[in-house]
């Protein structure tokens, strides 16, 4: 075969000067003779200047391409900084993909580099080698990324994000393969440390991590081992495991850690309006599959509250959607006031966008500080928060530690936000036996944002309203109601103040302290009479109210309390945009006593601090009348304007009752 190679070569001269020539060119070419060439090409086809200090090319499979010195500027619409200064950048190249849809780099390596990546709001990209305005996908695709000495900034102004890396290999062994574009990963050891520091929806963040030989950087599936912190403002995340895949994440396994001043400050990040809560510390199990994040064996703490739970966060179009499962066997209703509606302040309706307005608790909350004199929230309520994510919220927290004396015992939550959509359906307060269940809907789709609330209140006992000591007896029986308001504005005293609506109250038949009915009444002589002999237990006949509400004013079309001794009338107002209330309730005993003031009393004044009045007009009358008679009569005979002649009645139950049929049925647990 050799001799018929050989007289074919004699026969061909040409053929046999062609194939030398090859021989000799691959001998001494260098690959140098390119160099100008390309940069010629890449500087016409990007319209930005491109150079190169030296570029060899070791064909093979694959094939490995090396360049030093390179230099590459800025796009026009860029920073006014190179793109890339870079000492030394080798990477292999799969040749089959030269011929598909993505140029497969199985490996980049970069030493010695300072690099700019930006992405404008039109999707440009400042590191693509086409036409400046092409914003289509690229088509080159990077297995694994290994750096050193390197400085890398990243800025993607439509999602306003910014980071800083500074890359360092500390094992000198790995720093030499970390040069080698053709190198092999080796993940055993962490091997590179990075920097970082940046910016994300205006909060600012930094931190460290280490990391193995080599980081897989897009569609690799290969994991490799992180360990590393952010911080951002007061707020520290904690990692410690394995990710594959950081431009487009495609694996986690790691332990997460969490802590910070305020749940609050977590917005930027999750895009979820999270209440002013107190010092938090949390911690689980993160894993990725696809696009789901799952959070197992959360546990940790929210003020004193303890935490348990599990979560997820799916990213979706067109919008994420996060979910929790949380359980507490001890809430404290002060560290998740803003969120369950128990706490005016720090209600969280409106948390801070930036960190350095959240840097803490105490300035979390400051916006508070100019409705200290009001009952209802005034922070505003953010629409396109609402519209930034979906999320399924539960709470389950089986027992409430709570301020004061609140009759609070148990708390569940279920909270649903869709398409700009805010429910809470149900949100259970236990109150012993009986609760108050409320389903809310905030409905920030349109403008102006709209709120339905409707609360009922069924089966809570008088005696956890009236708790007895040992002056005063036990009472028993039940209270219903239901508050139902609806109304538009932008914070909880926009919608109050503009809401139409009822609020009604009953209270079943049952048992009140005797001396609590003739203090209403203001029955002297009785009172008197039970403090020395010991207080006891009378019949409640009946009780309800019923207001109108329109435009945030309340007026009252029934009040009446009905015991055996005394049925009280009422009548008045409120006003929920003043957050005043006028009302009138007139006592009327049903039986003859003495030392009687018998007078209405004037509930007048702000919500925060009401005004207890008796009606001037019949004190003055019974007074005048005393005193003209123990002027032309006896002393004893002063007394007489005192005396209780008893012309209170019986109310009828049913017919008042009737007027509240809502009210009624949560006496006994009726729909």
């Amino acid at each position: 075969m050799t001799t018929a190679v050989s007289r074919s070569l004699k026969r061909h001269p040409i053929a046999l000067g062609v194939l030398l020539f090859l021989i000799l060119l691959v001998l001494v070419f260098d690959w140098n003779w390119l160099r100008h060439p390309v940069e010629r090409y890449i500087s016409s086809k990007t319209e930005r200047t491109f150079t190169l200090g030296h570029l060899d090319v070791d064909l093979g499979f694959p094939t490995v391409v090396r360049l030093r010195d390179v230099y590459f500027s800025n796009a026009d619409w860029g920073r006014k900084e190179p793109m890339a200064k870079v000492g030394q950048v080798e990477f292999s190249v799969s040749l089959p993909s030269l011929f598909a849809d993505k140029i497969l780099m199985p490996r980049l390596a970069v030493s010695n580099a300072d690099v700019v990546m930006e992405m404008d709001k039109e999707g440009r990209r400042n590191w693509r080698l086409s036409e400046p305005d092409d914003t289509r996908p690229g088509r080159v695709r990077i297995g694994s990324l290994a750096v050193t000495d390197t400085r890398l900034r990243f800025y993607q102004y439509a999602r306003n994000l910014e980071v800083a890396v500074d890359a360092t290999t500390f094992d000198p062994r790995a720093a030499d393969q970390a040069r080698d574009g053709d190198a092999q990963p080796d993940n055993a050891t962490f091997t590179t440390r990075y920097a970082i520091r940046g910016n994300y929806n205006d909060a600012a963040f930094a931190g460290e991590a280490i990391a193995g030989d080599t980081l897989t950087f897009q569609e690799s599936g290969t994991p490799f081992p992180l360990k590393g912190y952010l911080e951002a403002g007061t707020t520290r995340f904690d990692v410690d495991g394995q990710i594959a895949d950081v431009v487009n994440l495609s694996a986690i396994d790691a332990r997460m850690k969490i802590r910070g001043e305020t749940l609050a400050n977590l917005y930027p990040f999750l895009l979820l309006p999270l209440p002013a809560s107190p010092p938090y510390a949390l911690e689980g199990h993160l894993k990725l599959n696809g696009n789901l994040y799952t959070m197992d064996e959360l546990r940790g703490k929210i003020g004193s509250s303890d935490v348990t739970g599990s979560g997820t966060y799916e990213k979706r179009e067109p919008r994420p959607l996060l979910t929790a499962k949380l359980s507490s066997s001890l809430l404290d209703v002060t560290d998740l006031g803003p969120l369950i509606g128990v706490s005016k302040k720090h209600d969280g309706a409106s948390p801070p966008v930036s960190q350095s307005e959240t840097k803490n608790r105490a300035s979390a909350k400051a916006k508070d500080a100019a409705s200290d004199k009001r009952v209802l929230p005034t922070q505003q309520f953010q629409p396109e928060r609402f519209k930034a994510i979906d999320a399924a919220f539960d709470l389950d927290a089986g027992k409430l530690k709570v301020p004061g004396k609140l009759p609070l015992d148990s708390l569940k939550v279920s909270l649903r936000l869709k398409d700009g959509v805010l429910k809470l359906e149900p949100f259970t307060v236990g109150m012993g036996a009986g609760a108050v269940v409320s389903r809310i809907t905030l409905d920030a789709s349109g403008e102006p944002m709209r709120a339905d609330a409707q609360i009922d209140i069924k089966q809570v006992g008088l005696s956890r309203l009236l708790p007895a000591s040992d002056k005063v007896a036990p009472s028993t029986g039940t209270l219903g109601g239901r508050i139902s308001l609806r109304g538009t504005g932008s914070s909880v005293a926009e919608f109050a103040a503009k809401a139409d609506g009822q609020i009604s109250l009953a209270v079943s038949r049952g048992r009140v302290s005797n001396l609590i009915d003739a203090a209403s009444g203001l029955n002297g002589g009785k009172v008197i009479a039970l403090l020395a002999g010991g207080d006891e237990q009378i019949t409640l006949r009946c009780g309800a109210a019923l207001f109108d509400v329109k435009q945030g004013k309340g007026t009252s079309r029934v009040f009446v309390i009905d015991t055996e001794e005394t049925q009280v009338v009422g009548d008045g107002s409120f006003d929920l945009a003043a957050e005043r209330v006028n009302l009138t309730l007139a006592p009327q005993p049903k039986n003859p006593g003495f030392l009687s003031a018998r007078t209405p009393l004037n509930i007048h004044g702000s919500f925060v601090s009401p005004q207890f009045d008796l009606e001037k007009k019949p004190l003055v009358a019974r007074a005048v009348g005393a005193a003209a008679l123990a002027v032309i009569a006896t002393p004893l005979a002063a007394l007489i304007p005192f005396i209780e002649t008893g012309p209170g009645e019986d109310t009828d139950c049913s017919k008042v009752w009737g007027k509240v049929p809502a009210a009624k049925s949560g006496t006994t647990g009726g729909k």
